[in-house]
């Protein structure tokens, strides 16, 4: 294990470090289970809020949604906040937020303060979301990135299926009611508001990594910058070598800044525009709907509160699954043709559920072949979104900038992501209650329009350094 002069024997060490990368990029991508979490967990809540408030649809859509408007506004900013005091700090300020607001959201006086305190974890989840895949992918060895930086969907979808299982569990000591007391509290209390323990934890594990390399030696710890390159590259890379290419790099650019990004015909970039169509993509299918409204739907057409749970936690489990395949096959495949195939299923499994919701509801409920064929093509279309779009745009968003402006352009792509998200999230209970066949239809649309711009705008960035990036 000392020895690094022989082929073996340097591969034996390998693990060594790997394993050190792995735990770093685990806690990293703790920020993604807490956006996991939150997208998730507000499903269990819907019914009860719209029934505690007495509200209808529209307003009902714009309490879940209006997180979203916080997502897209700490994305935009966290960026250029990371630049300026780090990735780790950055991650520290996160986490408090996500707990202040879970126990704000927990604890709402009247519908405003609810949705205030959604709006702050909002502003939480959108700098998680920007800080996560641009520390790992800086910590991240290139050969290993692809997968490292799938570890920030993989937290996401382990997020969600945490919060489905933590809901059914609130549920079930609540009797089945959504607004059943425990402890002095309403059970959609307890689910929004034990998202204290991964936030704190999150907290925690900041202090257990280092801070980016690239960061370091932006603010001109170089020495520091070399210790975190050994440990995550190993002590056989050659490390004079790796900071004075990152140094090179730096000293060709500037902070990125919002202005940065202009200069093409249309304003933006052209590679800034292609981030933004990867992240608005990724949301037009509909994906959170299967999240933020899954057992409302189940329940529309005539399926139990229990069942509807528990087809909430059976499609969680589906994301995990193709999760795991993603991390498999990205550094393998690559990431162009692994979005590929997501689009191709998802367009499929979309048009087939949308056949499945035109069917006219007798007593209340699907008939039971188009009910079995809805709920399966739900299960199919997850299974590929998780399986290509949910890993690869993090992957893509963290890799394909010019380190010029990397931190600024990952953050307006998030915030496009963000608010892509609000509009598919706020439109559709309007747009259920008026052709829930017809929304289905347009969400298909989106995924075989993913195909083409894929194929013509989106280059391949697998085992490519981050400074090639130009």
């Amino acid at each position: 294990m000392t020895s690094t002069a022989q082929g073996p024997v340097a591969g034996a060490s390998q693990p060594e470090h790997l394993g050190h990368v792995i735990f770093i990029t685990a806690a990293a991508a703790m920020g993604g289970f807490l956006f996991g979490y939150d997208s998730s967990v507000i499903n269990g809540a819907v019914e009860a809020i719209r029934s505690r408030y007495d509200i209808g649809s529209g307003t009902l859509a714009q309490v879940i949604a209006i997180a979203l408007i916080g997502c897209a506004i700490g994305a935009a900013t966290a960026g250029r906040i990371a630049d300026r005091i780090g990735r780790i700090l950055c991650m520290r300020i996160a986490a408090g937020l996500f707990t202040v607001s879970a126990i704000g959201s927990a604890l709402p006086f009247a519908l405003w303060d609810l949705a205030m305190w959604r709006i702050i974890g909002g502003f939480a989840i959108g700098m998680a979301s920007v800080i996560g895949p641009a520390y790992i992918a800086e910590v991240s060895p290139p050969a290993y990135r692809g997968r490292l930086g799938s570890f920030q969907q993989a937290a996401i979808v382990i997020g969600i299926a945490i919060s489905q299982l933590v809901n059914y569990g609130i549920l079930q000591l609540a009797d089945g009611d959504q607004r059943g007391r425990i402890g002095g509290l309403e059970a959609w209390q307890w689910m929004l508001g034990v998202m204290v323990v991964p936030a704190l934890l999150y907290g925690l594990l900041s202090f257990a990594i280092p801070e980016s390399p690239r960061f370091l030696i932006s603010v001109g710890r170089k020495e520091r910058a070399r210790k975190i390159l050994a440990e995550v590259e190993g002590e056989g890379a050659d490390l004079d070598a790796r900071v004075a290419e990152i140094e090179a790099a730096m000293h060709r650019e500037h902070k990125s800044t919002f202005k940065d990004l202009l200069g093409g015909r249309l304003g933006f970039l052209p590679i800034v525009w292609i981030g933004i169509g990867l992240s608005v993509f990724q949301q037009l299918v509909g994906i959170n709907v299967a999240f933020y409204y899954s057992a409302t739907l189940w329940q529309s057409v005539g399926i139990d509160p229990t069942q509807s749970f528990f087809y909430s936690f059976t499609t969680s489990i589906i994301n995990i699954i193709g999760t795991v395949i993603a991390m498999v096959l990205v550094d393998r495949v690559g990431r162009k043709p692994l979005a590929l195939t997501g689009s191709a299923g998802m367009a499929i499994a979309l048009a087939v559920e949308a056949w499945a919701f035109s069917a006219d509801l007798v007593d209340g409920k699907l008939p039971s072949p188009q009910g079995a064929v809805a709920l399966v093509a739900a299960h199919v279309f997850v299974l590929f979104f998780a399986l290509s779009w949910g890993v690869i745009v993090w992957v893509f968003l963290g890799e394909m900038f010019p380190n010029r402006i990397r931190a600024a352009a990952l953050g307006v792509a998030a915030s496009a992501q963000w608010l892509a998200n609000w509009a598919i999230t706020a439109s559709f209970p309007s747009l259920a209650e008026w052709n829930l066949s017809a929304t289905y239809v347009i969400y298909a649309c989106f995924a075989a329009l993913s195909i083409p711009f894929v194929l013509t705008f989106v280059r391949e960035t697998k085992g490519k350094a981050l400074e090639e990036m130009g």
